[in-house]
């Protein structure tokens, strides 16, 4: 089984890691891809950045640090996994890099906007679970004062 984790850097990200690698210990054999997807560029970045390769580079850094807790969490573990950093809209290409790396499940961490500021806003989590083929499962953060297992 191979798991998608998407992640953006946030608490709730690393949640939905932790959920992860829970479930590897407790024996589920499966591999992972950790994920993330920086905004789209727009044409003012594109016309005041040198060149693409500026542009890239930028997206990449961003991407990295977005990974950089969700990597140190593995690493701790011993766990390998794959990744990659994308750009555009975050649900298509979650969905697409999911697809592309055969994945078979996403686990994704809530972002517990709450119902009016989600229905305003959006959210990833709901987005994935509307838009995929593949079992999603959301991780919630715990209440304040509870802890992870």
């Amino acid at each position: 089984m191979k798991i998608l984790i998407p992640v953006d850097g946030s608490a709730q990200a690393l949640d939905a890691v932790r959920h992860a690698l829970r479930l590897r210990q407790e024996g589920l054999n499966a591999s992972f891809v950790l994920t993330t997807v920086q905004e789209p560029t727009y044409l003012y970045e594109m016309v005041l950045a040198p060149d693409a390769d500026v542009l890239e580079r930028v997206t990449g850094a961003v991407g990295s640090r977005a990974l950089a807790g969700a990597e140190a969490l593995f690493d701790a573990a011993g766990v390998a996994y794959e990744r990659e950093i994308g750009s555009g809209e975050p649900v298509p290409a979650l969905i697409e890099m999911a697809e592309r790396h055969g994945c078979d499940a996403i686990i994704v961490g809530a972002r517990g906007l709450g119902a009016l500021r989600s229905a305003l806003m959006g959210s990833v989590s709901q987005g994935i679970l509307q838009a995929s083929r593949l079992p999603v499962t959301v991780v919630k953060h715990p209440e304040a004062g509870a802890a992870l297992a």
